[in-house]
């Protein structure tokens, strides 16, 4: 094992990594032993327990809640050798799963790089780095992926709260190569551009693609509303399935505008109706105009980011599948997603239960959703399950 700065544990603190986890937490240290103020943030170190046994090989940020994150029970060094191991790993997963380029290719500590996350869309890689140990390593990660992968450009999309908690700055930039123009995917036979730079997280959501292939049962001949559409992928792919008209619902005006462009290059045009609203607001309205649709989407973003949020968040989730259930024709189709980690699966199907009840209807759950097979979760570590949904068919009492 290479020769490191120990980070100890306390006695008995070594259990939830035994048992799989990949962190520390700062009070799960012997300060005394190994004082946290002594290290830099991303320094590499040995993760001891009480008695100096080794765990594995780690990095460290001592102003941060999660302190230390395991990298190698072995005690392979984070260099550009296991990162390249790490990321050839990931790659032979997703190439059984996907006949195209253009998927998750790493999904931090489940794909044994915790702090990285990469998304690949074709010959252009967007890249997202939350912690100070993955920041450290910038070169050789930009190194193994050229060798590996030989891309046109890799983008840096540096952003998010997670970096704020490590005390990361946020920035968004081209880290390899030239990249220019939109983002190319390929999806169920459709063709979308995105944003790399300006667009949301790291331009695309490849988790909700086998969600959204769900949906082919259900919207032929039908009206559909997608609520919080982004660029529009899951209304696309509904009017490419043979929905009779699409409404999609948004409060970005260029998300409105990528929706469509994006209609119009498939072939869609005539059948999407972009709107820019908020999506409350926007379903308050249709209500009052006494709209309805066959089948309505809900994908917000987090709700619950904090799990002091939590009840509020889930009054926010029942509010929104209560409203989205009043603009639903009398034998409807509810898609409901929650992308917030910390709101429990039970207490989704919860609020839309208790939802229905409100509105004297009544709820079958046909199906559960999850992120898709490239979001791969870590049994140990719960948050990295973070997706759920159900598709229902909403009825009359």
């Amino acid at each position: 094992m290479p020769t490191l700065p120990p980070l100890q544990l306390r006695r008995g603190e070594e259990r939830r990594l035994r048992a799989g986890h990949l962190w520390v937490f700062s009070n799960e240290v012997d300060t005394a032993a190994t004082p946290l103020k002594e290290f830099l943030p991303g320094d590499p170190v040995m993760l001891v327990d009480h008695r100096g046994r080794p765990l594995g090989t780690g990095y460290v940020n001592p102003n941060s809640l999660i302190c230390a994150r395991l990298v190698d029970r072995g005690g392979h060094l984070l260099d550009r050798s296991l990162i390249g191991h790490r990321l050839n790993i990931a790659l032979s997963l997703r190439e059984r799963l996907y006949p195209e380029p253009c998927y998750r290719l790493v999904f931090g500590e489940s794909d044994g790089l915790p702090g990285l996350v990469i998304d690949r869309f074709d010959d252009v890689l967007v890249a997202q780095v939350t912690t100070a140990g993955m920041e450290r390593v910038k070169d050789e990660i930009v190194a193994a992926l050229v060798k590996i992968l030989s891309p046109r450009a890799i983008v840096w999309k540096n952003e998010g709260t997670m970096r704020e908690l490590e005390g990361l700055p946020e920035y968004a930039d081209i880290g390899y190569g030239m990249h220019a123009g939109p983002l190319h995917v390929r999806e169920g036979g459709l063709d979308f551009a995105a944003d790399a730079i300006g667009g949301q997280k790291t331009g695309w959501f490849y988790d909700q693609r086998g969600n959204r292939d769900a949906l082919a049962p259900f919207v032929p001949g039908a009206r559909v509303l997608d609520l919080f559409a982004y660029v529009g992928a899951w209304g696309l792919r509904a009017a490419a399935m043979g929905a009779a008209a699409v409404t999609c619902v948004d409060g970005s005006a260029d998300a409105v505008d990528r929706i469509q462009e994006n209609a119009r290059a498939n072939g869609l045009g005539a059948g999407v109706e972009p709107v820019r609203a908020d999506a409350f607001e926007f379903l308050k309205q249709a209500r009052a105009d006494r709209r309805h649709w066959d089948v309505v989407i809900v994908d917000p973003p987090a709700f619950v980011k904090r799990r002091k949020d939590l009840k509020e968040g889930a009054l926010a989730y029942r509010r929104l599948n209560e409203m989205a259930m009043q603009v639903l024709s009398r034998d409807g189709m509810l898609f409901t997603c929650s992308c917030s980690h910390h709101m429990p699966r039970s207490l989704l199907l919860e609020a839309v239960q208790h939802g229905a009840r409100h509105l004297d209807r009544f709820a079958q759950s046909l199906m559960a959703l999850q992120q898709g097979p490239d979001h791969p979760a870590h049994p140990a570590i719960p948050e990295t399950d973070y997706l759920k949904g159900y598709a229902l068919r909403i009825l009359p009492a």
